[in-house]
């Protein structure tokens, strides 16, 4: 059983900046950790995640802009987002996901990332 609890998100206005964090209990060791987003209306999407070597891999959307980063024991999870667009309103979840699919398999309740104009 794996628990993930986000924290941080909020509005802001274009160009503005927020930090996700997430708390993770459980057996998490065997997953990879990684942000999803939904948007109203819109499948959810990966947004960034650690592959297998431990790299910080990005959706190209949020390229140059957000940056992951986590605690050596993945008990934390984190995502600066900077120069935020409206584009990026969506529900944010840190995520455990397979390793080697990407495959979702626990999700946090998500939260709301507001980005006005």
């Amino acid at each position: 059983q794996v628990t993930l609890m986000e924290s941080g998100g909020g509005s802001v206005e274009a160009g503005g900046s927020l930090r996700l964090s997430c708390s993770a209990s459980g057996l998490i060791y065997n997953y990879c950790m990684a942000w999803f987003r939904q948007a109203p209306g819109k499948e959810r999407e990966g947004v960034a995640f650690f592959d297998t070597d431990g790299r910080p891999r990005y959706a190209d959307s949020v390229k140059g802009r957000f940056t992951i980063s986590r605690t050596s024991a993945k008990s934390n999870l984190y995502l600066q987002m900077n120069s935020l667009k409206p584009e990026d309103t969506a529900v944010y979840y840190c995520t455990a996901v397979d390793c080697y699919s990407g495959a979702p398999n626990y999700w946090g309740q998500g939260t709301q990332v507001t980005v006005s104009s």
